[in-house]
């Protein structure tokens, strides 16, 4: 493996400026106010309510489905619960709607989309439920063959459910997977004609292939991350006596997860970039940076949730989470949840196409303004939406982290705080400092 230049790092200036720096303070965030305020009297601070929008929402299109039958074109898209696992609720998400509503499933058309949007995007979709046994399936029917096929197809589909009743639901937040509509047990379920990507047919009747190498050809061939997950999700790839439906919420980080590491491999042979190089993004309050390093691989995402938004509603500080690994990777799942794998991947997707090495760390600042959480695609997506901005460069650490204290409202002595990178590159000594 070949560099092109080793970091150099003014170790002593760095660590006077920020000698005060120590180790994070713990804490969750407290919430439960909900219930007392009702949408009317905004205790948690926020401008709007996030479950007041998410109920008007819905309320534009109940009256669509005040019945036991619904008639629409699926995205299309589909839906696997997660509870009761191996025995879980899998179907269609449909809307009461006709025509091209592709956009209501493909995150990556949401970028300039306001929550409004998407959350209207979302609630429209009405989920219908059949139970299946997720390594047992190839014998449960209709149903759940019709759900494949929406789940392999690239078109809106018609889309034909019968409920056992009214379709009703109840306010979830969930950061991990798009919000949707209410939902109803299916009593019978027929869909139109479904045209199928013949490059993930090709992956679904290869009954040899392993589902990494699938996930990795696809992806290669260009096929959509999104459309990957939902396929994924409903057992399409791997070895014939492998397969089997996975919850929608671990199919997106599996995929990402995977994809992740398959670039992060090509990733590790290339020589490191030469400078230090910053990206700035922001959308839907979200405001973040993604600093990159001269070094070998190493990566780290930290997250500041400020109060009144989605995961600190009711704090009285700035809450604020970090994970990282070095060059040898992480053994234990992320605390920070699927939103590391995401943007890991998205890391891993310019990298690889520089077919440079670097180290990586990604600023994130969720301000007031980002209501309910929307799905881990948010961070994926503005990520990647971030890498394709301009960069800027920097010689040294130290005005490389100047832009960042200056664009972000956070101090930067919390941020290194919380670092884990960043603390071992200004305070642990090397072999170099004696020389």
């Amino acid at each position: 493996m070949k560099s092109s230049k080793v970091m150099t790092v003014d170790r002593a200036a760095l660590s006077a400026m920020f000698k005060d720096v120590k180790s994070a303070p713990s804490g969750a965030p407290s919430s439960g106010a909900c219930a007392l305020c009702k949408g009317s009297k905004m205790l948690c601070g926020k401008d709007r309510c996030p479950l007041m929008v998410k109920l008007y929402s819905q309320s534009r299109t109940r009256r669509l489905i005040d019945s036991l039958d619904l008639y629409g074109n699926s995205p299309p898209a589909v839906f696997v619960g997660r509870f009761g696992y191996p025995n879980v609720d899998v179907g269609p998400l449909v809307p009461p709607t006709l025509g091209d509503t592709s956009v209501m499933d493909t995150p990556e058309m949401w970028m300039g989309k306001t929550i409004d949007d998407i959350v209207d995007f979302r609630f429209s979709l009405v989920r219908g439920k059949h139970r299946i046994n997720v390594t047992n399936f190839q014998s449960c029917g209709r149903m759940v063959e019709h759900t494949r096929e929406l789940a392999l197809s690239v078109n809106p589909i018609d889309v034909e459910a019968a409920f056992q009743k009214k379709p009703s639901g109840r306010i979830v937040l969930d950061d991990e997977v798009q919000p949707f509509g209410p939902s109803a047990r299916l009593r019978n379920l027929s869909i139109g004609n479904p045209k199928f990507d013949q490059r993930v047919e090709r992956a679904f009747y290869d009954t040899d292939l392993r589902a990494v190498e699938a996930v990795g050809d696809l992806y290669a061939r260009g096929v959509l991350v999104s459309r990957i997950q939902k396929a994924f999700s409903v057992g399409a790839f791997g070895t014939e006596k492998r397969r089997k439906f996975v919850p929608t919420r671990w199919s997106i980080t599996a995929v990402d997860d995977i994809l992740g590491k398959t670039l992060l491999e090509r990733t590790k042979t290339y020589p490191t970039i030469d400078e230090f190089r910053i990206h700035d993004w922001e959308q839907l309050d979200n405001r973040w940076s993604v600093l990159f390093l001269p070094t070998t691989w190493r990566y780290e995402l930290i997250e500041a949730w400020y109060p009144n938004t989605a995961w600190n509603p009711m704090g009285k500080r700035i809450e604020i989470l970090s994970d990282y690994e070095m060059y040898d990777g992480r053994k234990e799942y992320a605390q920070i949840g699927g939103c590391y794998y995401a943007a890991r991947f998205a890391v891993n997707e310019l990298l690889s196409r520089e077919r440079r090495q670097a180290g990586a760390i990604i600023f994130r600042e969720a301000h007031p303004g980002y209501i309910m959480p929307v799905g881990v695609w948010n961070v994926r997506e503005n990520v990647r939406m971030a890498l394709r901005q301009p960069s800027l460069k920097f010689s040294s650490l130290e005005q490389a982290l100047g832009h960042i204290g200056k664009r972000m409202d956070i101090p930067l002595s919390t941020w290194i705080r919380h670092s884990g990178i960043l603390k071992d590159i200004i305070f642990q000594r090397r072999i170099e400092d004696y020389a």
